[in-house]
């Protein structure tokens, strides 16, 4: 019977599994209430580069963590969200506080098992305010599953996928 490969034994049990973050990033200050050891592993993932477009800039998710949590400090009652004024400029799109909380949700699936669960903690409560605070939009576009690739309304993105809930709320403007 052949053995397993190293390599094939390490990406079955996953890519930071059984491995603790380094000495510099337990030194570095906890990422928006979370634990040193879940904000040692974020340090650690930020320092990696891993994600597409999720951690590849050292403290983007406590950046990401504060403007959420600036957007849900807002006085006032209700909120309604604020298009960001170009879509086409990364940084500029994350005038747009559901763009924040997609980045948010891109970093969540690149982080390693405690971190995740810490971050999920801290995403429980701030949604819950999120959909507490924001007005669900009443009337969305009746055909937003665009299963034909000719047309494709802004509730979902390329191929019919629909977009997530944060990002069917109301608008300024609307």
């Amino acid at each position: 019977m052949p053995r397993n490969r190293p390599g094939a034994l390490r990406a079955a049990r996953g890519r930071f599994e059984g491995r603790r973050p380094p000495a510099w990033a337990r030194k570095l200050p906890p990422v928006d209430r979370m634990s040193a050891a879940a904000s040692a592993e974020v340090h650690w993932v930020e320092h990696l580069g891993v994600g597409h477009h999720g951690l590849e800039h050292e403290g983007r998710l406590a950046g990401l963590l504060r403007s959420y949590r600036a957007f849900l400090a807002r006085p006032g009652g209700r909120l309604r969200l604020t298009p960001s004024s170009c879509l086409s400029c990364p940084s500029c799109a994350l005038d747009d506080v559901a763009e924040v909380r997609d980045a948010i949700a891109e970093s969540y699936r690149t982080l390693p098992p405690l971190a995740r669960s810490a971050l999920g903690r801290l995403l429980r409560d701030l949604d819950a305010e999120f959909r507490r605070r924001t007005f669900p939009d009443p009337d969305p576009p009746a055909a937003h599953w665009a299963y034909w690739f000719e047309y494709v309304d802004d509730w979902a993105e390329w191929g019919g996928v629909p977009l997530a809930w944060w990002h069917r709320r109301l608008y300024e403007g609307m």
